[in-house]
């Protein structure tokens, strides 16, 4: 199976490096066949540059600023690929994690959609351990919505993989969800084509900037509260976002 990691990124140029080191030593280590491309996506800074300057990675530009708009432009450069990996541009990819990407689609034909949580490597240990807490529950909300519901199934943004051509089947990215409720709602449209699988087996290391910046219980409030409204009314209820960056 061939795969594009698609990596939208607005002023990244303190992370963006370290991401595309990871990204490109998990595939040498695979061994699969995997290409890479960058969104740079209106940025004012040195990410497009610094981007460029790896080898074997493309870089598209988006002017459209927007985190979904980025997504939508990878997406459509992704062309050629049967599976698309969505990370983001301050994610590092763990050793194994593609070996796991590909073993879990390689099994399972009706598998359109693969996520797992994030572990925040540079967060405090007691607001890790809270987060800790909130997946637990984030899992017990996958099962019922998955198998008892069945109203669709829950997707980490920063974090997934899926079947491109599930994607182009239900419509794509929907442009009008600019930040918050993207991943619900590729889990709702895809969970409606075949299987969207959360598991803990796939780790994504990445930033806690936007936790520790705004709070913990803040943020898992806003990201919770859109999971449902997009859930069962279909959009996001918050459509205001602040950028964080390294300060």
């Amino acid at each position: 199976m061939k795969l594009a990691f698609v990596i939208p990124a607005y002023n990244e140029e303190a992370l963006i490096g370290k991401c595309l080191e990871s990204v490109l030593a998990e595939i040498k280590r695979s061994g699969a066949d995997a290409d890479v491309i960058v969104v740079n996506n209106a940025s004012s800074d040195r990410t497009g540059e610094i981007a460029r300057s790896f080898a074997g990675v493309r870089v598209v530009d988006e002017p459209k600023k927007g985190l979904v708009n980025a997504r939508d432009a990878g997406f459509a450069a992704s062309e050629g690929y049967e599976l698309v990996a969505n990370i983001d541009s301050d994610t590092i990819v763990p050793e194994g994690w593609l070996d796991r990407v590909l073993s879990e689609f390689g099994k399972d034909s009706k598998l359109v959609c693969l996520s797992g949580p994030y572990v925040y490597y540079d967060m405090a240990l007691h607001n890790r351990m809270l987060i800790g807490l909130f997946y637990g529950l984030t899992y017990l909300i996958y099962l019922l919505n998955r198998f008892v519901l069945r109203v669709g199934s829950v997707v980490q943004g920063g974090n997934f993989v899926f079947r491109r051509a599930a994607w182009a089947a239900v419509g794509g990215y929907d442009r009008t969800i600019e930040f918050f409720g993207e991943d619900t709602d590729v889990a709702v449209r895809l969970s409606k084509v075949g299987k969207v699988k959360w598991t803990f087996a796939l780790k994504m290391k990445t930033s806690g900037r936007r936790l520790e910046q705004e709070g913990v219980f803040r943020t898992a409030g806003t990201y919770t509260l859109n999971f449902f409204w997009v859930t069962f009314k279909g959009k996001p209820m918050t459509k205001d976002y602040t950028d964080i960056r390294p300060q």
